[in-house]
């Protein structure tokens, strides 16, 4: 079974005006000791995710003096592979989670995204080694968003699956907490780490110890 770290941050490249402010965000998590990091990207070109996804493996192989962190791509398991990523993260809409492990093969990580009890349910019988509840609060980071869970739909998360559980969106500093109190294993976070990420990423950590 993974091990997934207690914070999962996401960066995406709609937040970020260039490539450079996109590997920049992603050098200040990795220095805060961030280890898993999911590059999220809904309107670019292949080419763009393709070479935004390069330059994330390049800098989590750097060398000794920077830490190394694990990478995942959303919804694109033909990119993950391309740009040698850990892991692949689909949505409800994507391919199927079958579809998606004869892609990327037994090693890389799989994980799904659920909002509700029968999601989570059907995902949990899938080969997927961690599986996502949300939204767990009101988000700003998607057009059309799903339903609010809340932590009533965590804890019913907790109950049907023991794979680890990620929860998602609207989670903050402030709320953090609470979330973890309710059961998830990994709380997955976009817009407040994108204001100073370092210090952001180093605040998380200390509530979340």
């Amino acid at each position: 079974m993974v091990q997934l770290p207690r914070l999962y941050p996401i960066l995406d490249a709609g937040c970020f005006s260039t490539t450079r402010d996109l590997i920049a965000a992603a050098e200040e998590l990795a220095a805060a000791g961030v280890t898993l990091i999911q590059y999220r990207n809904k309107s670019g070109n292949a080419r763009q995710m393709l070479e935004h996804g390069r330059e994330l493996r390049r800098l989590s192989r750097a060398g000794a003096s920077a830490p190394h962190f694990r990478l995942t791509m959303n919804d694109r398991a033909d990119l993950a592979l391309a740009a040698e990523f850990d892991g692949v993260h689909v949505g409800q809409d994507d391919l199927s989670p079958e579809s998606v492990r004869k892609i990327i093969g037994p090693d890389c990580w799989l994980g799904v995204s659920t909002h509700n009890p029968e999601q989570l349910a059907e995902a949990d019988l899938t080969s997927a080694d961690y599986l996502a509840i949300g939204p767990v609060f009101a988000t700003s980071s998607k057009e059309n968003p799903d339903p609010v869970v809340g932590l009533g739909g965590v804890r019913r998360a907790r109950q049907l699956t023991g794979k680890p559980l990620v929860a998602i969106g609207g989670i903050t500093r402030a709320n953090v907490a609470s979330v973890i109190e309710a059961g998830a294993d990994s709380v997955a976070v976009i817009s407040d780490v994108l204001r100073d990420p370092r210090e952001s990423a180093e605040e998380f950590f200390r509530i979340l110890r």
